[in-house]
């Protein structure tokens, strides 16, 4: 009877570490299943987060278009001239804040399409800001970013001194770039990169 009882204690100790084996593999396989539920969560805010990227990158283009749509396109540039008058550095801010910087030609030809298009939309105004000035070194001048320019189009030598550190495009000289005081109050034209 002894040895009854023992087999009987023997098989339900096995029972018992069997349910227990089953739960703990069920506990397993309810942990992988989180595991693999994270991943997918995961990798759908990747997703997410990248076709985000793509939608605001569409609206920029999309932004892009539509103040070209006002203004003009001139190579991979779009010019938007507003009839405010600013401070030189109240302009470059409010460029900025609209995704571009105060206009910058690089060469002849940008030169002579920013003049025509600054005549034809500042309608009465003989100038506007360039985002051009010398204000870290003296007759030094540099574009808004810092950035040494290579192209010049001065109507004379600039001769501001410490006083004019801020360009100006000149209608009545036919856009030659003229210095001046960078709190004086003008209109401008902003800049933006289409891609």
């Amino acid at each position: 009877m002894a040895h009854g009882g023992l087999l009987i204690c023997l098989f339900i100790t096995i029972l018992v570490l069997d349910q227990t084996n089953a739960q703990s593999a069920k506990l397993k396989g309810k942990k992988e299943r989180r595991s693999k539920e994270k991943e997918k969560d995961g990798d759908l805010k990747v997703q997410i987060d990248k076709l985000w990227r793509e939608v605001n990158s569409l609206k920029e283009m999309q932004a892009l278009q539509t103040v070209c749509l006002r203004g003009t396109k001139i190579h991979k540039k779009c010019y938007l001239a507003f009839e405010e008058t600013k401070h030189f550095h109240e302009a470059n801010e409010d460029c900025i804040a609209k995704g571009g910087t105060l206009a910058i030609p690089r060469d002849t030809e940008e030169n002579n399409a920013l003049r025509d298009y600054g005549k034809k939309s500042l309608h009465g105004s003989g100038e506007f800001w360039l985002g051009v000035n010398d204000m870290v070194n003296e007759g030094k001048f540099v574009d808004v970013n810092g950035v040494a320019l290579t192209y010049f189009n001065w109507e004379r030598s600039p001769n501001g001194g410490k006083r004019k550190n801020c360009a100006l495009l000149t209608q009545a000289s036919q856009g030659k770039w003229i210095d001046e005081v960078c709190r004086s109050l003008k209109k401008y034209v902003c800049e933006f990169i289409i891609p």
